[in-house]
C-alpha cells in the first residue's frame, strides 16, 4: 500500500458515506445490527472463518479463539446497539436532522488498529460507520484478518454500508502512509503512549482524535472471600486471567488481597484454576521476547523466596503465579503470569493503584461486602472505568464507557463534552446553524 493509494482510499469512502448518508439511518442501524448479531452466531460464515483464522495470525490456540469469541461477543448483540443509539443519541432522529440532539459524522475517519483481540476492531469501525462515515482502517500487525472479515460481512449485509469501509495494509514504521492516513477528518487510534502521543501532535482541531493508550487492570479482593467463596472467586479470577491469553486492556494483571495467610490460600487457588483454565484453553504461541520476559521474571521471583523473603512461586504448565511480600506493584510479563499482593487494608491498596491511575483499565472487584460501594467510588475516581465482579472483566456491555467516553459520541460532528444550551444541528461540513433548545449527548 502506497501513500497515493490511501489518499485514494479516502476519497473513496468519502464518496460512499456521502452517498449513504441520503438512505434513512435507521437502515444503517439495522444493518449494523444485524452484522452484531451474525458474528454473535457460531453457525454464521463470519464466525466460522474467524474461528478458523485467528489462531494462525494471533498465536491464540483454537480453543481460545473459539471460546474468547463467545464470552465477547455475547453481549454485543443487536438489541444492544439499538439501546446505545437511543441513549447516547437520542434515538436515529439524531442522525437525520430531527429531536433535541441533531448530528452528522466526520466526512473520512482513518483507524490504526492495534493488538491481537478481535472485539476492539468491531468496537472501533461500527460508530463511525453507524454515523455515515467513511471509514479507512489500517490492520494491526498482530491481526490482519478481523477487518477484513467485517467488511466482507457487510458486503453481504449491506453493500452500500461496506462500499464505505476500506481496509488497508502496511508497515507501522511507514511514515508516509500514516501521514496520508492521518489526513482524515476524524482519526481512531490505539496502542502504546508513545503512539498515542505522535498521532496527538499531528491531528489538531477542527479534526477529531480519538485516542486510546495503554491501559492495565487488576483484581481487588477482600477479607470476606474465604472457604467455598475462596474457590469459586479463584474461578472466576482464572477466567478472566486466561481470556485472551491476558493480552487486553481489561485482564487483570495482579491481584491486590488482604495480607497474611488469605494471600497464601488465593495463590494456591487461583494457581490451581489458572491449571484448569490451561486444561480448557491452551496458552497461545509463545513471542520469543515474551518466553525470555517469562523466564526473567519467574527466576527473580524464585531467587526472591530462596533469599527468605516471604514469596511464593507456583508454575504449572501455561501459567505463573507469584505470591509476593507487599503491596509494591512489580513488572507484568502477561501471557498467565499473575502476582498476588497482600495489602494492609483498603488505604494500602488503593495507594498502590494510585501512581498507575491514568492507565487504570478495570477492576475486578470481590469480598468488601458492606464497603463495596465506598471502595468502588475511590477506584472510579483513580480512572478504573469499569468495575465489576471476577469473571466478568472480560465481557463488558456494547455501552461501556472506555476511558470515560460515550462509544458514539466522541465520533460525531458535535462538541463533544462542552455544555450548550440551545440547539444545533451540525453538518459534515462543520458549520453549525443555531435553533432553539439543543442539548448534549447523555453518557
Amino acid at each position: 500500500m502506497t501513500p497515493a493509494e490511501i489518499r485514494s482510499a479516502l476519497e473513496a469512502v468519502r464518496k460512499a458515506g456521502c452517498e449513504l448518508q441520503q438512505r434513512p439511518a435507521a437502515r444503517r442501524l439495522d444493518a449494523l445490527a444485524a452484522l452484531l448479531d451474525d458474528w454473535r452466531d457460531p453457525g454464521s460464515p463470519a464466525r466460522r472463518h474467524l474461528e478458523e483464522t485467528l489462531p494462525a495470525f494471533t498465536g491464540f490456540s483454537p480453543e481460545m479463539v473459539r471460546d474468547g469469541l463467545a464470552l465477547s461477543l455475547e453481549p454485543l448483540s443487536g438489541d444492544a446497539l439499538h439501546q446505545l443509539v437511543e441513549r447516547e443519541l437520542g434515538g436515529t432522529e439524531a442522525l437525520e436532522g430531527h429531536g433535541s440532539l441533531v448530528v452528522s459524522s466526520f466526512e473520512t475517519t482513518g483507524v490504526l488498529l492495534a493488538g491481537a483481540l478481535p472485539t476492539p476492531t468491531l468496537l472501533s469501525l461500527i460508530p463511525p460507520l453507524l454515523l455515515g462515515a467513511g471509514v479507512v482502517a489500517k490492520t494491526s500487525a498482530h491481526d490482519p484478518c478481523t477487518a477484513h472479515c467485517l467488511r466482507d460481512t457487510l458486503a453481504r449485509l449491506d453493500p452500500g454500508i461496506s462500499a464505505c469501509l476500506e481496509v488497508v495494509e502496511f508497515p507501522g514504521g511507514d511514515g508516509a502512509c500514516v501521514e496520508a492516513l492521518l489526513a482524515a477528518d476524524c482519526v481512531v487510534a490505539a496502542g502504546s503512549d508513545e503512539t498515542v502521543a505522535a498521532v496527538r501532535r499531528r491531528v489538531r482541531p477542527p479534526r477529531r482524535a480519538i485516542l486510546n493508550g495503554h491501559r492495565v487492570s487488576f483484581a481487588v479482593i477482600g477479607p470476606e472471600i474465604e472457604g467455598p467463596r475462596l474457590e469459586a472467586c479463584a474461578a472466576s479470577l482464572a477466567v478472566d486471567v486466561a481470556i485472551w491469553d491476558q493480552l487486553g486492556c481489561l485482564s487483570p494483571v495482579a491481584v491486590l488481597t488482604s495480607g497474611g495467610r488469605g494471600a497464601d490460600l488465593l495463590a494456591e487457588a487461583l494457581a490451581e484454576a489458572l491449571e484448569d483454565a490451561h486444561r480448557r484453553w491452551p496458552r497461545g504461541r509463545l513471542p520469543e521476547q515474551a518466553a525470555a520476559d517469562l523466564a526473567q521474571q519467574q527466576d527473580e521471583a524464585e531467587f526472591r523466596a530462596a533469599s527468605g523473603r516471604a514469596v511464593r512461586v507456583f508454575s504449572g504448565a501455561g501459567s505463573t503465579v507469584v505470591r509476593e511480600d507487599g503491596p509494591r506493584l512489580r513488572s507484568a510479563p502477561l501471557h498467565r503470569f499473575v502476582r498476588i499482593h497482600p495489602c494492609d487494608g483498603v488505604s494500602d491498596i488503593v495507594d498502590a493503584l494510585r501512581p498507575l491511575g491514568p492507565h487504570l483499565g478495570g477492576v475486578a472487584l470481590a469480598g468488601f461486602d458492606a464497603d463495596r460501594a465506598a471502595l468502588a467510588t475511590r477506584l472510579g475516581r483513580l480512572g478504573a472505568s469499569r468495575i465489576c465482579p471476577p469473571g466478568q472483566l472480560q465481557t463488558p456491555p456494547l455501552g461501556w464507557h472506555h476511558d470515560g467516553r460515550g462509544v458514539l459520541a466522541p465520533s460525531c460532528l458535535i462538541p463533544w463534552g462542552r455544555p450548550q444550551t440551545s440547539r444545533s444541528v451540525i453538518r459534515a461540513s462543520g458549520a453549525r446553524t443555531p435553533r432553539p433548545s439543543w442539548c448534549q449527548p447523555r453518557g
